[in-house]
């Protein structure tokens, strides 16, 4: 039995697809979960911009993974910025960039600058094809991919977004999901998943880092429950300043290179992540956008803004990827950077303030969800 959802609302889980029809500029994609059906109807007006896809080879190759995970990140972005420009007191609005890379595919940057709310709010989707060069070839080898010579034709689809909000109280957010495949001269395909959802507090709010967790973990557990453990150890570990000594946040999932025990089920798992942003984000908005604050937890909200920049431009995977790309689009891959950040020679934060708090909670990883207490 088939039916339509036509809106629907935060926090839903978007199950398997198992078919996509694209007529009169609307997208329905229907989907199976223990042999029930679920249709999903989308129009494409309700996507910040056209698919980078043509629609009529989306429409051909509606069970294809590149075909459901273009959808779904678009869908993605659409329901997070809309979410986001519903908390501007004073109508911001995201301004939509569609691009294209002369290499194959392209992208839907959105930004929102200048805020009341939030600063810098960037919401990237890239669509792109080509063959991999060698640099990424080199990258992925090291990460134990047996890729074989020559040309290696490639596809990658992924949504990301960094928000760095005005008040210091809110905490800024990042995520990332994305599939990537790749085929070799033999017509061998491999593929894989990634991603992850983590946060980054400018002072320390115990109850905001136990709801985001406790959301990341809902979001796994319902696919796997060894999922929010092993992925919250591996954002711990990705995310490291190894210069400071110190995390980029207070944690989240994160996790690479997935592919088992199935595209189909994989694909359900980071589906469910992606939904579980809003939930996980915008009630810790709501609750301290308003909160008062001074001149002395602004300059410090700058100083570990500055944190952030160096974890991106040194250490961050997909930062390089993106750099080292052919064709590859530096405003979209460097909007992840905060519009304001500053770096003050040798600052160190007295242990016994708010700064010093959120500083040895950063250089010692919590498990939120079980005591509380450091590793």
């Amino acid at each position: 039995m088939f039916f339509r959802v036509f809106a629907s609302g935060q926090g839903k889980r978007v199950l398997g697809a198992v078919g996509t029809i694209i007529a009169g500029g609307t997208i329905t994609t229907y989907y199976r979960r223990n042999d029930a059906h679920m249709a999903s109807k989308m129009a494409v007006s309700k996507f910040m911009a056209e698919p980078i896809t043509p629609k009529d080879t989306l429409a051909s190759n509606a069970d294809d993974m590149k075909t459901r995970m273009e959808l779904m990140i678009m869908k993605i972005q659409a329901d997070f910025c809309r979410s986001l420009e519903n908390e501007e007191n004073f109508g911001k609005k995201f301004t939509v960039d569609r691009w294209e890379r002369k290499e194959g595919g392209g992208g839907i940057t959105c930004v929102l600058q200048d805020g009341d709310i939030f600063e810098k709010a960037g919401v990237n989707i890239s669509v792109v094809h080509g063959v991999l060069p060698k640099g990424a070839i080199q990258q992925m080898r090291s990460r134990g991919k047996q890729l074989a010579d020559g040309e290696l034709p490639f596809f990658a689809a992924g949504v990301s977004a960094v928000i760095h909000p005005r008040n210091p109280m809110v905490p800024t957010i990042h995520f990332n999901y994305r599939y990537f495949e790749v085929t070799d001269s033999q017509g061998n395909k491999q593929w894989w998943f990634g991603g992850g959802t983590d946060l980054t507090p400018y002072y320390l709010d115990e109850k905001d880092a136990l709801h985001f967790h406790q959301t990341l973990k809902e979001a796994c557990d319902e696919h796997d429950e060894t999922y929010y453990p092993k992925f919250k150890e591996w954002c711990d570990k990705y995310f490291y300043i190894p210069h400071r000594q110190e995390c980029r946040g207070v944690g989240g999932i994160f996790f690479d290179d997935l592919d088992a025990p199935d595209q189909e089920s994989v694909f359900n798992f980071v589906t469910g992540c992606a939904h579980s942003v809003v939930p996980s984000y915008l009630p810790l908005v709501r609750k301290h956008k308003n909160d008062a604050y001074g001149d002395r937890e602004r300059q410090w909200q700058l100083l570990r803004r500055g944190r952030y920049v160096e974890f991106n431009l040194i250490y961050d995977r997909g930062t390089k990827f993106g750099l080292y790309t052919p064709g590859a689009r530096y405003e979209s891959i460097l909007m992840s950077l905060p519009l304001t950040a500053k770096w003050e020679y040798m600052h160190v934060p007295s242990p016994d303030s708010k700064e010093g708090e959120i500083t040895h909670v950063l250089k010692n990883p919590r498990d939120w969800l079980q005591t509380g207490q450091n590793k």
